[in-house]
This record gives C-alpha cells, sequence and structure tokens, in this order.
C-alpha cells in the first residue's frame, strides 16, 4: 500500500508538472490571412487579415463579431465590395488595436484620397445591433451599379449611380453604437441613418466628400446623440439633422461637445457649413465649437426644425470677415442662448494647442500632429452647458454591453484641456 501511495503521488506530481510547463510554453498563434467573400458569421479572431474577394452579407439572425487587431482588406478592385447586414455586426476593437476596414496600402495613392475603392456597410431592416468600437473605416464610398447588393435589396437610395455612405441604416428599431473610431477618405457620406437608437461618440471625422456629402446625415426613425466628435473639412455640413422620410419616431438629436472645423467651403454650390436643421427635425445642440466654418447653424427656412428645439452654449470663430459675416444671426442662420460670437475676423481665438487658425478653408488634407484640445485660458473653457437631458444616459444595451452617453463638459467643443 505504501508503495502504491509513493506511486500515485508521484504520477500527480509529474502531471502537474507537466501542465504548468504546458502553460508556461504556451504560444499565442501567429496572425493568418484568410479569403472571405459571400455570407459571413461567427468571430473574426483577434489579430487576422480577412481578405475580402467579393461582396459579403451577415444574413438575418446571424452575427458576425470582430475581433480587436483584425484587418478587414478590400482587395477586390472590380467589385468594389459593400457589405450587406441583415443580422448584427459588432466590431470591437481596442485603442492599442482597432479594427481595420481598409484596402491595399499600394492603392493608397493622392488620386484615392477620397476613396472610392469599396462600398460601405450597408444594414438592412432586419439589423436590429450594430456596434463599432475602436474602429478605423476608410477609402471606401464607391458608386453602386445595377448588381450592388444595396441596390438588390432597394436599401439606401435603391439606385444605381450613387456612393454609398460609411454606414447606412434603416431599422427604427435598431441599436446603433459607434464609438472611439475614425471615418476618413471617404468618397461622399460618412453616416446616413434612416432609422435606429443611435449612439454616435468619441470619433474623429475626415477627407470626406468629393464634390457634396455629410459628416453624419440623419433623417427620420432616428433618436440619436451625437457628442464629442472631432469633424474636420466635411465637404457640406459636419451634422445634417432632417425628419425627411416620415418615419416614426420624429427624428430627435441631441448633439453636444462636438469640435466642427472648416467645414462646407468644398461644397461646388451653396448650401449648408456647419449644422443644417429641416423639416421639423428636433434638434437640440448645445457646446458646439465652429472653427472657419463656411455658415452658422443654419435651418431651412423654407421647412424650418421643430420649435421645441434648443440651441444654446456654441461657439464661433472666423479667421475670414467672410466667414465672421455667415455666421451672423438672421433668418436663416441660427442664434442659440448663450451663443459666443464676434462680429470680426479673428476676434474669439478659441486657443487651440495645434491647430493654424490660418489653415486654407478649401483644405481636406489632414495632419494627425494637429490637436484640438483647449489651452489654459481658452475662453471655451467653463462656458459649456451642463443641465440638459440626454437620451442615453442611462444607457444603450447591445449584445450584452450596456453603453453610456457620456456626460457633458463644461467647456465647449470636443476636447477640453489635457
Amino acid at each position: 500500500m505504501n508503495k502504491l501511495f509513493i506511486a500515485t503521488g508521484l504520477a500527480m506530481a509529474f502531471l502537474t508538472s507537466c501542465s504548468k510547463n504546458s502553460e508556461e510554453t504556451q504560444v499565442t498563434p501567429a496572425p493568418t490571412e484568410e479569403s472571405v467573400s459571400g455570407n459571413v458569421e461567427g468571430v473574426w479572431k483577434k489579430g487576422n487579415t480577412y481578405k475580402v474577394t467579393g461582396h459579403l452579407q451577415i444574413a438575418e439572425g446571424k452575427s458576425l463579431t470582430i475581433e480587436e487587431g483584425v484587418t478587414v482588406l478590400m482587395s477586390d478592385s472590380i467589385v468594389k465590395p459593400e457589405i450587406l447586414i441583415r443580422g448584427n455586426l459588432y466590431s470591437m476593437g481596442t485603442t492599442a488595436n482597432p479594427v481595420k476596414f481598409t484596402v491595399p496600402d499600394a492603392w493608397k495613392t493622392a488620386a484615392n484620397n477620397f476613396g472610392n475603392l469599396w462600398g460601405g456597410l450597408i444594414a438592412g431592416p432586419t439589423n436590429t445591433e450594430l456596434v463599432l468600437s475602436n474602429t478605423v473605416l476608410e477609402y471606401g464610398g464607391a458608386v453602386t451599379t445595377e448588381e450592388s447588393p444595396s441596390v438588390k435589396a432597394q436599401l439606401y437610395k435603391a439606385k444605381a449611380g450613387e456612393h454609398v455612405p460609411v454606414l447606412y441604416t434603416s431599422n427604427t428599431g435598431s441599436k446603433i453604437v459607434v464609438a472611439n473610431s475614425t471615418i476618413r477618405h471617404f468618397n461622399e457620406d460618412g453616416f446616413y441613418l434612416e432609422g435606429g437608437k443611435v449612439l454616435i461618440m468619441n470619433n474623429t471625422f475626415h477627407t470626406t466628400g468629393v464634390s457634396g456629402g455629410e459628416a453624419i446625415n440623419i433623417k427620420s426613425g432616428v433618436q440619436a446623440e451625437v457628442a464629442f466628435n472631432v469633424i474636420y473639412s466635411p465637404n457640406t455640413n459636419a451634422l445634417k439633422l432632417s425628419n425627411a422620410g416620415d418615419k416614426t419616431p420624429q427624428a430627435y438629436i441631441v448633439a453636444y461637445n462636438n469640435t466642427i472645423v472648416n467645414a462646407g467651403w468644398r461644397r461646388p454650390t451653396i448650401k449648408g457649413g456647419s449644422i443644417w436643421l429641416e423639416k421639423t427635425v428636433r434638434a437640440d445642440v448645445y457646446n458646439t465649437l465652429l472653427v472657419n466654418d463656411r455658415f452658422g447653424i443654419k435651418r431651412d427656412k423654407g421647412a424650418p426644425e421643430d420649435t421645441r428645439s434648443v440651441i444654446a452654449n456654441n461657439f464661433y470663430y472666423g479667421y475670414t470677415q467672410t466667414g465672421v459675416d455667415q455666421f451672423q444671426p438672421s433668418t436663416e442662420i441660427v442664434k442659440g442662448t448663450n451663443d459666443i460670437l464676434s462680429t470680426k475676423a479673428g476676434e474669439n481665438d478659441p486657443k487651440l494647442v495645434n491647430y493654424p487658425l490660418s489653415t486654407s478653408s478649401m483644405n481636406s488634407s489632414y495632419d494627425s500632429s494637429w490637436d484640438f484640445h483647449l489651452q489654459t485660458g481658452s475662453p471655451a473653457l467653463g462656458k459649456g452647458k451642463t443641465d440638459f437631458t440626454r437620451l442615453y444616459a442611462n444607457g444603450l444595451s447591445v449584445n450584452g454591453v450596456t453603453y453610456t452617453s457620456p456626460a457633458p463638459g463644461s467647456y465647449i467643443g470636443a476636447l477640453g484641456t489635457k
């Protein structure tokens, strides 16, 4: 019996030792590359590259989760793939390892600065959840053809010859979160939203729109919060807020603590140039830092916003007299409560940490060294409004995670002091 106990003990010690050694020598699998097209679902694993060789679809009732560090490489220059989302999509990057929807590096030339190399994310009426967290989307916005999934499904504008947006939504009951992400190098609109409970926060938009297009274009059927976003040089408006489409519920947007720079000047015809309000949209707009934009917050006089809308505590700066003149209050330009604006070029310098205020209004190139934080002593500090009601202060639950809209800043703009 003693010998048996000793033998058993030695065997257990040996097995434990092997287990520990196995754990200590475990190696993380090397990243792999896989070609994909057609229907997709399941999990795209951390750090891998998925080479897209045709249109993709997430079928109704199915989900695709994309883990951190994944590269979704749009590699078909003929088809220019769209991603049709009938089910759910969860793109879950991290600050250190974002998910990237991109194209081969060789395609990233000056000639392709506004993308047009793949389509976009088209969420159909059976989509119920969509998350883009710490995700980079770039070089898309291709024009539709008769063979495009969005045209065949009668989604977006449902016809050939239209540049698709980065993201399109259509289900009023869907829940959409876009957070800590970057949208850049797209041909026209960034987001074109025709349905959903939507939370857009802490994102950066730049280099979007060749001859038209808004960074965020919202229609009826959407209830959205848009907060703490930096939007640089959209072709037309940073935010186009409209109740067009006559869906229920009425479009209601609470937009606060956004920074909008150089908006609207590149549009060949005159329309908006910062934030556009129309067709009985209900819009509450607070704490917006508007720097060198073509116009102030502008309404469609023939179809104005809902009278319950609230505009307050926005800050305007213009480097040129033309810019300053075009944000002065009028029947079209909305003057909000406690808005801060000057009448002379160069007054009310917001004191940005690193952005040349003399940058050409026609510039669309984004310099990653720019810093839109506020310096100590900025007149935008301490001027923000914080006592208003947010739509998702208690959270929006998506895929088991609760996303809460950020508390408003006491400053104006997306970024306070460092």
